[in-house]
C-alpha cells in the first residue's frame, strides 16, 4: 500500500478477502457437512461404547453364574463323597449303627438333589447371560463400521477444502451415507 491510498492486491490477498466476504461456498458447505458428521459420529461412538459395556457386563454375569454353578457342583461332589463314606461305614459297622448311617445316606441324597437343581439353574442363567452378551455385540460391530465410514467422510471433506476437488466432496457424501446406513442397520437389527 502506498502513501496516497492506492494499493495493489496479490493473488493471496484477493483469495483471503474473497473467503472473508463469504464467497467460498464450498468451504462453508464442507464446514457444515463436517460439523453434522462430527455430531453423528459422537452419537455413534456413544452407542458403540454403550453396547460394548453392556456386553461386557453380561459376559461378567455369565462368568459369575458359571463360577457359582461350579461351586454348587463341588458341593454336590462333597455330599456324594460323604454319602459314599457313610455307605462304607454302614457296611463295616454293627447292626445298631447301620440305621444311623442309613439316615445320613438318605440326607446326603436329598441334599444332592437340591444342590443339583441349583447348579443346573445357575448353569442355565450363565448360558442365558452369555447369549445376551453375544447378541449385544452384533450391533457394536456395525456401529464401529459406521463410525469408520463417518471418519473417512470427514477426512475426504477436509481434503476437498485443500484441493478444491468437488468430486472428493461427492465421495465424502457417499462415505457418509454408507456410515449412516450402517448406523441405522445397527439400530434396527
Amino acid at each position: 500500500m502506498s502513501g496516497d491510498g492506492f494499493h495493489v492486491h496479490g493473488a493471496h490477498d484477493h483469495a483471503v478477502e474473497h473467503h472473508a466476504q463469504g464467497g467460498d461456498r464450498l468451504g462453508g458447505q464442507v464446514a457444515i457437512f463436517t460439523a453434522i458428521l462430527a455430531s453423528i459420529g459422537a452419537i455413534i461412538s456413544y452407542q458403540g461404547g454403550a453396547t460394548q459395556n453392556e456386553a461386557m457386563l453380561l459376559k461378567n454375569e455369565a462368568v459369575l453364574k458359571k463360577a457359582q454353578a461350579s461351586d454348587q457342583w463341588n458341593f454336590y461332589e462333597s455330599k456324594s463323597n460323604k454319602g459314599h463314606l457313610m455307605e462304607l461305614a454302614a457296611d463295616l459297622s454293627t447292626e445298631q449303627k447301620r440305621a444311623y448311617y442309613s439316615e445320613k445316606i438318605k440326607k446326603y441324597e436329598a441334599d444332592k438333589k437340591e444342590i443339583k437343581l441349583k447348579a443346573e439353574s445357575l448353569e442355565a442363567e450363565s448360558e442365558k447371560a452369555n447369549q445376551a452378551s453375544e447378541q449385544m455385540l452384533h450391533p457394536h460391530h456395525k456401529l464401529a463400521q459406521a463410525m469408520t465410514l463417518i471418519q473417512i467422510a470427514i477426512s475426504l471433506a477436509s481434503v476437498t477444502v485443500l484441493t478444491r476437488k468437488k468430486w472428493l466432496f461427492t465421495l465424502a457424501g457417499v462415505a457418509a451415507a454408507g456410515g449412516i446406513v450402517m448406523w441405522m442397520s445397527a439400530l434396527f437389527a
